[in-house]
């Protein structure tokens, strides 16, 4: 998508504080990893990435809808992204999220393009990987396969986030890449017996025969039933492929501007943490719902935020 972006009605300074407090308020609500490493970022910053994640989350919204068809979610989505990209073209809008995030691709020269990508990754879910009309499950036949839905839902976040964070390497934009890799892939593990309800196996099918796990052992199995050895080792082997990715986290770190390090350190560590914990639990992703304890986001961020204070003494 072209960037456009054409001035409209000007922008008062108590119109755009509304539209970032609706957008903080819906990252506040439904962030629950996010949030916290928002709130290390500074003010112009925070706001920005709220405005990214409201939008992101919308999107996601009207993808999951299940009370809706696919059809219907997609014709919803797409009257969504009609309402978008017409606001990218006047400048105006009544759209509280879409107000900010204008303001946002403005401040932060945000490419729009990464924006439709990142809606483009909802829809994969709407488009149905390998389902189409038969009915069957939405699964990914290989890593290949599932690294491109990845990069939609995750790694375009990232990409968009490491503009919003501030770099001038170009090295950083390959390492925000895989960054969301690792995110989506830890996302996948804890989320594989809630997938599969929705008739959904994100875990590569040539995983799965490697490891001799049927995808109906998958798909129908007794509810909170412990996951048998082979089915263990398939997460297992997932979880080393997202730990590789949290190498280049690591390496992204320096890269960024250094007001904006103690956030992004305080959103891998959580979501690093969460890989943790399901390795800890021997990849029993069935019997419970992996997550971190609050407490436990709380003293990481209490971290970053002593981070921040460290970053301005050395400003």
């Amino acid at each position: 998508m072209t960037q456009v972006l054409t001035q409209g009605a000007p922008l008062n300074d108590l119109r755009l504080e509304e539209a970032y407090a609706e957008c903080r308020r819906i990252a506040r609500r439904e962030a629950k990893n996010f949030y916290y490493a928002f709130v290390a970022l500074p003010k112009a910053r925070r706001n920005a990435i709220c405005a990214i994640y409201a939008f992101m989350r919308k999107a996601d919204d009207l993808s999951d809808d299940e009370s809706f068809t696919r059809q219907e979610r997609r014709i919803q989505l797409d009257a969504w992204l009609g309402q978008w990209r017409a606001a990218t073209r006047s400048g105006d809008t009544e759209d509280k999220v879409f107000v900010a995030v204008l303001d946002a691709v403005e401040r932060f020269s945000i490419p729009l393009s990464l924006l439709d990508e990142l809606v483009a990754g909802t829809t994969m879910d709407l488009e149905a990987a390998n389902c189409g009309s038969t009915g069957g499950p939405d699964t990914y036949a290989t890593f290949a396969d599932l690294y491109q839905y990845c990069y939609l839902v995750a790694s375009v976040v990232g990409l968009v986030c490491i503009r919003i964070f501030g770099y001038t390497d170009p090295r950083a934009e390959m390492l925000a890449e895989e960054t969301g890799i690792a995110f989506q892939l830890t996302n996948i593990l804890r989320d594989v017996a809630e997938d599969a309800e929705r008739n959904r196996v994100y875990l590569p099918l040539e995983d799965l025969s490697a490891h001799n796990v049927s995808l109906d052992s998958l798909l129908h199995r007794a509810p909170g039933a412990p996951p048998p050895t082979n089915q263990r080792a398939l997460l297992a082997a997932i979880a080393q492929r997202a730990e590789g990715f949290y190498r280049s986290a690591e390496a992204l770190l320096p890269l960024i501007d250094r007001e904006s390090r103690p956030a992004l350190w305080v959103l891998v560590s959580i979501y690093h943490r969460l890989l943790k914990r399901i390795e800890r639990a021997d990849y029993d992703v069935f019997s419970e719902r992996a997550s971190v304890p609050k407490a436990e986001k709380l003293a990481i961020l209490c971290l970053g935020l002593a981070r921040v204070g460290l970053a301005r003494l050395l400003g």
